[in-house]
């Protein structure tokens, strides 16, 4: 486990070295960390974001110099992390588990803006496409890049795509993509550079919600094929 500053308010945990030797494990390892530090709830640390194979912390100076006025923060803080890491999270990670949610999408050509480059990269008809991606089993990895956006294992290895090499402007909200070896969604109207292949009807992020972002680190993520008219009648 490594622990480096990042700018003068955050720090970076290491977890894993290799996230791509074995995602799932990976994966696990962050998510018991991430818990371990939610747990213990480290004076002056006001955020946990999770990534492939680190756990940024981000904290308040002041926070952490009121409880400790006679100490360098960086290092109170790196010692307070490496001992509740040590103490807690083999137990945790031994007991992680992750919700399994369903996301609808549609595949309409009118919405599955790439749809036929997938198809031409893959080999496959793009009939083949839809089947094997709605039929695959996800794991977010990590939420970020804009909120709410999910970037997802486990895409089946022939339908992996290079990103477009000139991104769009604006990709509409609730697309659903392919990136590389990853699918992603967009949570709401952005630029982007991935492969459109279908627009689900949820809306993955809402600030009036709590939390705001459907889908969390670590969830289990299926794909439900919709018809046109499945979409156009989804609740809205």
């Amino acid at each position: 486990m490594e622990i480096v500053p990042l700018g003068d308010s955050v720090l970076i945990v290491r977890v894993v070295d290799d996230f791509a030797r074995d995602p799932e494990a990976s994966l696990n390892a962050v998510l018991a960390a991430l818990r371990s530090l939610e747990a213990a709830a480290i004076p002056g640390v006001t955020e946990l974001a999770p990534a492939y194979s680190t756990v940024g912390v981000f904290f308040d100076l002041a926070g952490i110099a009121r409880v400790a006025p006679e100490q360098e923060p960086f290092e109170w803080l790196r010692t307070k992390i490496e001992s509740v890491l040590k103490v807690r999270s083999a137990a945790i990670k031994k007991s992680v588990t992750a919700p399994k949610i369903e996301i609808p999408v549609c595949y309409d050509r009118e919405f599955a803006l790439d749809l036929d480059d997938v198809a031409r990269v893959a080999g496959l008809a793009e009939a083949d496409v839809i089947h094997r991606h709605s039929s695959a089993a996800y794991r977010v990895n990590c939420v970020g890049f804009i909120a709410g956006f999910p970037f997802l294992s486990g895409l089946p290895s022939e339908l992996a795509t290079p990103r477009r090499a000139v991104p769009r402007k604006e990709v509409p909200a609730g697309s659903v993509a392919i990136g590389g070896a990853q699918t992603g969604i967009y949570p709401r109207r952005s630029p982007g550079g991935w492969n459109v292949i279908g627009r689900t009807p949820l809306r993955l992020f809402d600030v009036h919600r709590e939390p705001p972002t459907i889908l969390q680190a670590g969830d289990h993520v299926r794909f439900r094929k919709l018809s046109r008219e499945e979409f156009d009648a989804f609740p809205k």
